[in-house]
């Protein structure tokens, strides 16, 4: 009985802490695998949040600030991000499909594979951004600060810095 009893212990303690998606906006929550589509976080301070796999498509998070975040593939497909600070951010294999995210900066952060099909991308910071294998087919790149910290994409410039 008492092995059985241990057992049971180590089980429930072994279980991983799941994310509370009913949490409000604020830096270090857990929003893993959380539904926000169509929601408003208007500078919101995020920094920190682990939002992996959770999906914000057709909100709006506007100049809000997710420095540090953990959103590997996230979906952020139509959203508007316009002036939000990505900086450090893990967004590896998110989906940033159609959105319009102008202004934004991604200084640093992890870009690998991610999904920016039509996305407004203009005057973007991809200063020291890592990008291995992201789709950018048919955006915006006008403006954009590109990787290196020091090229600015010409107006015009489609699916790749010119």
């Amino acid at each position: 009985m008492r092995m059985l009893v241990s057992l049971l212990l180590m089980c429930v303690t072994a279980v991983p802490a799941l994310a509370d998606c009913v949490d409000p906006p604020g830096p270090g929550v857990d929003w893993t695998r959380c539904y926000f589509d169509e929601r408003e976080f208007l500078g919101a301070d995020l920094s920190g949040v682990s939002m992996g796999q959770a999906t914000f498509s057709r909100g709006d998070l506007s100049g809000s600030k997710l420095v540090n975040v953990r959103a590997a593939r996230a979906k952020f497909i139509s959203a508007r991000l316009v002036d939000t600070d990505f900086s450090g951010a893990n967004l590896r294999e998110a989906d940033f499909t159609n959105a319009d995210l102008t202004g934004a900066s991604f200084e640093g952060a992890n870009l690998g594979r991610a999904r920016m099909f039509r996305a407004d991308l203009r005057g973007v910071n991809f200063t020291n951004a890592r990008m291995s294998g992201a789709d950018l087919l048919e955006a915006d790149l006008s403006g954009a600060l590109w990787i290196d910290g020091k090229r600015r994409c010409a107006e015009g410039s489609e699916g790749q810095c010119r």
